[in-house]
Parts: structure tokens; sequence; C-alpha cells
């Protein structure tokens, strides 16, 4: 079966159509980058974060999980850093009056020189076959030699520009690169200026100032400011992790791309506790980690790549993101970063509280480095349901959509139909059902054809179907078919079982890691 990928616009339509995802008060005419989840897409997302909670809590001793609260004391976002430096670079095109962060118009237009190199890559492939050495092609090819030195030149800048926070330097590379507006194609830009990110609102009565409070735009700091409850109750000692799974808001401005950058949007993160100097290590640990588990999910590799950060944040001293390669090109799915002992030593200061941990074979105390690793549930979730989504030409001419799910993660795992309905199939389906529904999440479905009916599971992503017929009344068995090969057998119950066992179980997923 030859597959092809499908774009953005029919990614939103399908997530639609089928009950994954729908624009929030649509009845309201929305929210912009506000999503709702539909009866779908609340299993997707979900059993996306059971299966992450699972491989990091569940299989590592030294992993523990919290769930702090949304609202914390405001001292937290001064003592971060996120009051003074939490904000994004924008520029304004004075013609479209559209706003966009200046980073990433830079970064745009690198993508698009990277997929000049692309193309030539493409083709050199094509021209030579099983002969061709892209390595040896990248090193000697004078166009890919000339746009790769572009590109160097323009990331140094950049890089330049971010660190120093010159923004005149950042403006006069947007103008030299003659980088223009995608929707008024002008090139006539304000200058650059800093935009604070976070929501903030009013606890209690009064709304005199003294009472502001944010909105959590990371849940890292909820777990930073649970250190010492948590290592303490648990007894862990160093290295050990803590993980969470929450929500956090931001006020993003150039808020675009469906799910992928939202104003509320949900974090799994993991900040794991070591001692000063082994930080470096941990961090080549976890990148490895956490690449093997996006992997898991049965992607080919080449839909992902490691970006190292041209800026790093003001408490890294290494950092690095897993990028994706979603319909609108590789953007970051999830970063790691080497937080060094900057948030606790932060917290620590601000609050007045010794936050150091004792290491009882040195006999000394020190305020613990860190190592982080976050991925957005939103991000993940559109990069499973955009590469999995598929359109595929059949053998016999026609089409099909497909979401091509891993198992373990599709909404409904298993369909159950019953042939007509009449000759006491309805009530044999029905019992299938019941006896199957403890051990997978199923849906019984008895109208239409049987044809149209595969593809209504094929598009929501069903890896299995069985149909009840006729024989079945007298033997007990199914007629098994797989949504990805679309072969079909005759099963019974136990052989049934057995075979979903293997292939949608989550504990199937986390032992192949």
């Amino acid at each position: 079966m030859e597959s092809t990928r499908i774009d953005l616009k029919t990614v939103v339509s399908h997530a639609k159509e089928y009950g994954f995802v729908f624009p929030a008060t649509e009845i309201y005419d929305g929210l912009s980058a506000v999503y709702d989840y539909g009866q779908l897409g609340v299993l997707l997302k979900n059993k996306i974060k059971a299966y992450w909670w699972a491989s990091m809590v569940q299989l590592h001793e030294n992993v523990v999980g919290i769930d702090s609260a949304i609202f914390m004391h405001p001292t937290t976002w001064k003592a971060s850093g996120h009051v003074d430096a939490f904000s994004d670079p924008l520029i304004d095109n004075k013609d479209s009056k559209k706003r966009y962060r200046a980073d990433v118009l830079v970064e745009d237009y690198v993508q698009k020189i990277e997929g000049k190199i692309q193309k030539e890559i493409t083709k050199a492939n094509k021209r030579f076959g099983e002969a061709f050495d892209e390595p040896q092609f990248r090193q000697t090819n004078p166009r890919v030699l000339a746009n790769q030195s572009k590109i160097d030149s323009i990331q140094e800048r950049l890089s330049q520009a971010l660190n120093k926070e010159d923004y005149q330097a950042l403006k006069q590379l947007i103008e030299e690169l003659e980088i223009s507006c995608p929707v008024s194609g002008s090139k006539n830009w304000t200058d650059v200026r800093q935009f604070n990110l976070m929501f903030d609102t009013e606890i209690g009565a009064l709304a005199d100032g003294s009472s502001k409070i944010y909105l959590r735009p990371e849940t890292a700091q909820g777990i930073f400011v649970n250190f010492l409850n948590v290592q303490k109750t648990s007894r862990q000692k160093l290295p050990f992790g803590i993980a969470q799974i929450g929500k956090a808001f931001r006020n993003e401005i150039i808020a675009r791309q469906f799910i992928f950058r939202m104003r509320e949007f949900e974090q799994m993160e993991m900040q794991f506790f070591v001692k000063p100097g082994e930080e470096i290590g941990w961090y080549e640990y976890w990148k490895e980690q956490r690449f093997k588990w996006h992997l898991s999910l049965g992607f080919e590799a080449s839909n992902y790549r490691f970006h190292d950060h041209i800026k790093l944040a003001h408490y890294a001293n290494a950092a690095c993101d897993i990028e994706f390669n979603f319909p609108f090109g590789f953007k970051e799915l999830e970063g790691i970063h080497s937080r060094t002992d900057f948030d606790l030593t932060s917290h620590q200061t601000h609050s007045g509280k010794n936050l150091k941990a004792f290491d009882a074979e040195s006999n000394e105390s020190f305020v613990p480095y860190v190592v982080e690793t976050s991925v957005g549930v939103d991000r993940l979730f559109l990069a499973v349901f955009s590469r999995a989504l598929q359109q595929q030409k059949l053998p016999d001419g026609t089409q099909r959509v497909v979401l091509q799910l891993p198992e373990f993660l599709s909404p409904y795992q298993l369909a159950i139909f019953p042939l007509v309905k009449k000759d006491g199939l309805p009530e044999l389906a029905r019992t299938f059902f019941e006896e199957l529904k403890y051990d997978f999440s199923c849906v019984f479905d008895a109208k239409d054809s049987i044809g149209k009916r595969y593809r209504r599971q094929d598009a929501i992503g069903t890896p299995f179907c069985i149909t009840i017929d006729h024989d079945s009344l007298n033997d007990n068995k199914v007629t098994l078919r797989n949504r990805d090969t679309m072969q079909q057998e005759r099963v019974s119950l136990d052989q049934l079982k057995q075979k979903l066992n293997s292939a949608v179980l989550i504990k199937e997923a986390l032992k192949r890691l």
C-alpha cells in the first residue's frame, strides 16, 4: 500500500470531524489558541500521559511523582526569574498589523534554506541510488556547502543578538535577509521589543495590586518548592527525580499551528536532582533515554533530531531540544536542560529556607544540580496524530484515510460488529462486548455496511475489529481484522485475547523500552 502524508489543514479538519479536537467555545466563535479535546481526543491524550508516567515513574525506582497547585506564592516567580526575564522578542509588520516572534522569523528563514539542501540531497539520492553517500555529498557539493555556510552565518548572528539581547541587531538581521511578512508580503517592520508572557490575576477580595498572583507558566517550579518535602517523606537519596503532569499558561502573542502553541497547555516534566559536577553525565543519559522513548512510539527515526540551543536560558549550562518533523517542519517537541543549581539556590535565597541536601558518603551538604526533561502533552498529541494520519492507495485502486496510531495509544483498541442486525448476531456481539470491555477499550458498532464500519474505525485509529457472523453462533469464533494490513482471520475468544494482549497493552510497550 502506498501512503501519503497529510497536510496540517487536513489534520485539523480530521481532528474535528472525528471528535479528537474542537475549537474551544466554538458556539461563541471560539477563543484564539484555545482548544477542547473531544470524546476520542481525551482518550488518546490520557493514554499518552499514562505511557509517559509509567515509563518515567513506574519503571524508575528513583523517580517519584507529585501534583502541585497552579496558584503559587508570587515570590516563586520572582525567584525563578519569570517576573523579570520571561519574555519573547516581538516585532510587528506595519502594513498587516500582525505580530511575530523575531527569532522565529529568522528560524523559519533558515528552515527554507535547509529545505533547499534537502532537495539537492533528494535529487542526488534518486540519481545515484544505493551508491549515494549522503555525508560525502554534504561535504563536497558546492550548492549544499554554500547554503550550509549561509545557515551557519545566520545562526551565529542570531545567537549573538539573542545572548546580548541586542534587539537592534536582530531587526537588522531580519532586514538584511529581506524577510517579509507571511500575510502582507511587506518588509515594513517595527523595532523589536520584549513582551512578558505570564497571565496575572487577583487573589482574595482586594484588587489593589498587593494581591496579584500568576497563573503558572511552567510546572517545574512546583517541583522545586516541594524538593525538601518530597526528599524527606520519600527518603530518596541523590540522584533522584520528581515527575509531574499539569497545566501551564502563557499569554502567547504568536499562538498558531493548531495545538502546537497554545495559551493553555499541559506539560509532562521530570526534574532530576544530582550532585554538583555530575550534571552533564546525567544530561547525556536523559537525552539518550528520552530519544529512545520517542522512538518507542513506532515512527521512523528520521522524524526526530536533536537541536542544541543557540541561546542558553539564564539557568542552564547545557540545553537541547528533541525536534519532530511536524506537517509545518521540524519544531521543538521536548526540551532537555541542565539547569545547574539556579532554581534551588534562588528559592533558598528568596525564602530563607535551607534547601541543601546532605550526602552521607562525603559528609557534606550542598544545593543539588538539576537535569530537566520537559515535553508538551499537546505537542506530543499533535506529533503522534499528524504522523499517524495517512492517505493510502490500496492495491485495488481505491483509497482510504487511516490513522495508524501505536496500538497501545489508540482511543479504542477493539471494535465489535454484528454482521447484520438480526438472527441473534447483535445479542452475541453484545456478549463479546461485555466479556472484553474489562480488559480492552471497546466500541460497539452495528450501523451501515461492514465496509463502511471498517473505514470509520480506520479513520479513528482502531487497530482491530471483530465481526460476529452466522458461523459464530455455532463455533464461538469471530473474524479478526487488522487495521494496518487489512488481513482477516478466524479466531476464538482465547486467541483474540492473546493477540490483543501482545499488541495493545501499555505493559508490552514498556517492556520494549
